[in-house]
């Protein structure tokens, strides 16, 4: 998995593009990617499949600001990213992903 950053010079905002391998998507047909910044909804932001089998989306943040997230494969497996900035405790029991802008 990887998260690449994106600051635009002329908005406030980053570029944050994220991308899961085959692998890391254990044969999933789809990956979302759920976070506060979408409200947690599993059919706002799906990942592009890629003809390698991999998942990638890019979508624009506003600076100046942390958000959780988690990635949903086939709407029944939650995964986590190996490269984010930090981890929050859930009301799960489990941890949330953390990007920093």
């Amino acid at each position: 998995m990887s998260i690449k950053k994106q600051f635009l010079k002329t908005k406030p905002v980053c570029k944050v593009s994220f991308k899961v391998s085959k692998a890391e998507a254990g044969g999933a047909t789809k990956v979302a990617i759920l976070g506060d910044f979408n409200g947690w909804n599993p059919s706002v932001d799906l990942m592009n499949p890629l003809k390698d089998g991999s998942f990638s989306y890019t979508i624009e943040l506003e600076t100046g600001n942390s958000y959780q997230f988690r990635y949903l494969a086939d709407d029944k497996r939650w995964f986590d990213e190996a490269e984010a900035d930090s981890h929050a405790a859930n009301e799960f029991g489990a941890l949330n992903n953390v990007i920093i802008l």
